[in-house]
């Protein structure tokens, strides 16, 4: 059947000489990222190909440049959202569902179309990649904070350390709505390779005490060339770093093979199914990313029903769609700077599967919510960021995450019904232990080996698995500098060979493979004649504990709270406003 469409294909293959014109319709609001654009151009298709008649070049304005990645497009009041699929593939496979339109972009924009269900696929040769230059960050502060910027900068200065600010996110505008998620950075003005980074990093700890992060940027662009083939393997277009493709009808495509939740124990592939258009760009690695460009409200479609039960309160489903929302927002030009996107499709970012993923009990909260997001009493939209089970309490956003304390992320107990008398995280090991009205342990969804668990290491296990912390076999663990909800932020760890500290809820975690949380205790475990035999780890809560409590949400839900309510709960005063 495909055989028989090929020529057909080959003539809908188009060379169009006449350059693109700009756009006659006002400028949409966009959002620029911090890493670097590049341009791309086409590739001459091969030789062997029949000479194809000249058609109509593209309507002016309709086909995004590459820049348009790493932008907001807010055409029609809904912004379309870049998610990065996948990243550091050779090839992929794709299928539309309605008829398609491929773009090969450049000065002289080449196109194809092709039949629904007819598969393509692009792969990637002569990739080169990114050159990137590795910054130290040492603090970060809010924007509106000027003066306490230049007291940072002086204070470095006083130590003989030269730096710099850089301004981290971006000023937009949706509909009349500003959305600011501005912050000052103050890096060291060093240029450094990711070598010299972390050498100087340990300087810095080694010689003022001081803990950084590291900053990437963009040099020189990574660069390949993409090759792209239909279902019998003929080449039928090449191009340099992006193709662009859409369906006329808007029906969207299936991609074979979507590789996800890389890092965790069901990391796999999935074939799945996606709204919107598809942008094939090559990744920092000199590899294929596949970028979904995807209207907002669509994209929470396949978004809510893989962060929260399906099956929840239709209020808790509420709530989850706002905060998802709100998070989207409040994360553009904030994360992936050196990447052809905006935001992942993992749980780095947000956990997104597309149509695949969607169910029509979130898509109706989605409807019944559409375009709301928080906002703070100053006027701002919350980073309204959430976690599967809180423990009982929620924490505040620096003790995880490092950088200024949100005033709309502060720690709380999460109860319900009276509290006096109840412990508190400031003692943990009686907290874990007492029967708390908590909202989490009262839903319904609520899983005890969630909301308090035990996760044991032999003395080996502990060995192997901080083998890289060169402090050679291990004798100690001490979890310590709380939050409010009693999570740690460091671990000491003591060997034969020195001592050291992990520092940051989520690298203590990642090094036990993932413990549920960092609210926990840990103890020692010792043998009959007082030999140490390993380490037990006693915790609460799953996931970091900031913003919403998803289980807890539930909870509030079922106990008669509508998503308003609930929101402000969990974002300290924060009310539900329409962004669009």
């Amino acid at each position: 059947m495909l055989k028989a469409v090929l020529p057909l294909l080959a003539l809908l293959l188009v060379t169009c000489a006449a350059p693109r014109q700009p756009a006659s319709a006002p400028a949409p609001e966009v959002l620029r990222s911090e890493s670097s654009s590049r341009a791309h151009h086409a590739v001459p298709a091969p030789s062997h190909k029949p000479a194809i008649p000249a058609l109509e070049a593209p309507p002016p304005g309709e086909l995004s440049g590459p820049d348009s990645l790493k932008r907001l497009d807010f055409r029609g009041g809904e912004p379309q959202v870049p998610i990065g699929l996948m990243q550091g593939r050779r090839e992929v496979r794709f299928s539309p569902k309605g008829r398609m339109r491929l773009r090969f972009g450049g000065e002289a924009e080449r196109m194809l179309e092709a039949p629904a269900g007819s598969m393509w696929t692009v792969r990637v040769t002569d990739g080169t990649p990114a050159e990137l230059s590795v910054r130290i960050q040492l603090e970060e502060l809010p924007f509106a904070d000027k003066e306490g910027l230049a007291e940072m900068q002086a204070r470095w200065q006083a130590r003989g350390v030269a730096v710099r600010a850089h301004v981290l996110g971006a000023l937009y505008g949706i509909a009349g709505k500003v959305i600011d998620n501005r912050r000052y950075l103050l890096l060291l003005d060093e240029e450094l390779t990711s070598k010299q980074a972390t050498e100087r990093q340990a300087e810095l700890l080694r010689q003022l005490g001081v803990r950084t992060t590291l900053f990437e940027e963009v040099r020189a662009p990574a660069r390949a060339i993409l090759e792209l083939r239909d279902e019998a393997g003929n080449v039928a277009g090449l191009a340099q770093d992006n193709l662009f493709v859409e369906t006329l009808d808007g029906a969207g495509f299936d991609v074979r093979q979507v590789e996800h939740d890389v890092g965790y124990d069901n990391h796999g592939f999935e074939d799945r199914s996606f709204r919107g258009t598809l942008q094939l760009s090559v990744d920092r690695h000199g590899t294929l990313a596949v970028v979904n460009v995807v209207k907002l409200e669509e994209l929470l479609k396949g978004l809510v029903p893989s962060e929260i039960y399906a099956r929840a309160h239709p209020e808790a489903l509420k709530a989850q769609a706002v905060t998802a929302r709100g998070e989207v927002l409040a994360k553009v030009g904030i994360k992936h700077l050196a990447d052809p996107y905006l935001l992942c499709s993992e749980q780095h970012c947000a956990v997104y599967r597309g149509r695949t993923g969607e169910a029509a009990s979130t898509s109706a909260a989605v409807e019944a919510t559409r375009g709301q997001g928080l906002f703070s009493s100053d006027g701002k939209l919350v980073d309204s960021v959430y976690s599967a089970m809180c423990g009982g309490h929620t924490e505040d956003n620096d003790v995880v995450w490092g950088g200024p304390p949100n005033p709309s992320l502060r720690g709380r107990p999460d109860l319900i019904g009276p509290a006096e008398g109840v412990p508190t995280p400031a003692s943990l090991a009686e907290y874990l232990q007492a029967e708390l009205p908590a909202a989490c342990r009262l839903s319904t969804f609520a899983r005890a080996g969630k909301y308090r668990w035990e996760k044991r290491f032999t003395v080996e296990q502990v060995n192997a698995l901080t083998t890289h912390l060169a402090v050679g076999p291990v004798h100690a663990l001490s979890l310590g500098e709380r939050g409010v909800s009693g999570r740690a932020r460091t671990l000491t760890v003591a060997g034969e060979k020195g001592v050291t500290q992990v520092r940051g809820e989520l690298n203590i975690r990642r090094l036990f493979g993932m413990l549920n949380s960092a609210m926990a205790l840990v103890e020692e475990e010792r043998d009959g004649e007082g030999h140490l035999t390993g380490w037990r780890f006693r915790g609460g809560g799953w996931g970091h504990g900031v913003g919403m409590c998803q289980t807890g949400a539930i909870g509030r839900a079922e106990a008669g709270q509508r998503y308003e309510d609930i929101l402000r709960f969990y974002f300290n005063g924060a009310e539900v406003a329409s962004i669009y």
